[in-house]
């Protein structure tokens, strides 16, 4: 395969690099992926700056859960998407959707003007959302470039007939990206039966923290986490999975 996209979401200056290193063509910039991923600090992005040119795409996500967001959260999503269009970001990933599970337009039409000029992705507000080709027309008709998609499961691996669906109907509309599981493996399996040819991956590694006194009797986030391992991107998964795009 020769035009594809292999994006990388990481967290950190190190998963940036590596997954620079292993061959992925752009970044999706985010903040504490453990959880599924917010909004990355704008120092992060600077810090990323002096190290790689990479293109980065920001997340735009103020906290964990839901994508049903109240007037101050919207408030902060706009001055966010305006902060990394003048930062130099060359694109956003945002989602909102409406208590009844579908896409609040007023709220993405107010995000996109702060968006203009950049490339804009629907991230997988799009998997909760209940019709799925409604959102993607309506993604289109706002001139998104993307929506990154399970094809409305937990893996994409599990998504393609989905998947397969909605580049048919796009019909070169818009660009599906594939995220949820991805690697190596999933790639051989989703391309072949979807036409997918953009992929979205952390390709994460659990390292052990360097902290050598640990008081393993108080914890300082969520139980069910260690504060004692540090999730990174990891470089030679990010290769593999470039290696199995060109053999396609």
């Amino acid at each position: 395969m020769k035009d594809f996209i292999l994006e990388v979401c990481a967290d950190s200056v190190e998963s940036v690099l590596a997954g620079e290193r292993g061959g992925a063509t752009r970044i999706e910039l985010c903040g504490n992926l453990v959880i599924g991923g917010t909004t990355p600090s704008p120092k992060l992005f600077e810090e990323i700056r002096k190290h790689s040119q990479i293109r980065m795409h920001a997340l735009i996500r103020p906290r964990f859960g839901d994508f049903c967001y109240t007037a101050y959260e919207y408030l902060v999503m706009k001055e966010e998407v305006r902060m990394f269009r003048e930062l130099g970001a060359e694109g956003v990933v945002i989602g909102i959707l409406n208590p009844e599970g579908t896409l609040d337009m007023k709220a993405m039409s107010g995000l996109m003007e702060e968006a203009e000029g950049m490339s804009v992705t629907l991230h997988r507000a799009f998997d909760m959302s209940t019709d799925p080709y409604e959102t993607m027309e309506q993604a289109i008709s706002l001139g998104m470039d993307t929506i990154l998609t399970s094809g409305q499961k937990n893996a994409c691996t599990k998504g393609i007939p989905l998947l397969k669906c909605l580049v048919e109907k796009s019909g070169g509309r818009i660009c599906i990206q594939a995220g949820g599981g991805v690697n190596a493996d999933a790639i051989r399996r989703v391309y072949p039966d979807s036409g997918v040819t953009a992929y979205h991956m952390s390709g994460k590694e659990a390292l052990d923290s360097a902290m050598r006194y640990r008081k393993k009797e108080v914890n300082m986030g969520l139980p069910s986490l260690s504060e004692y391992t540090i999730y990174r991107t990891g470089e030679e998964n990010i290769r593999q999975a470039r290696k199995a795009l060109e053999e396609m």
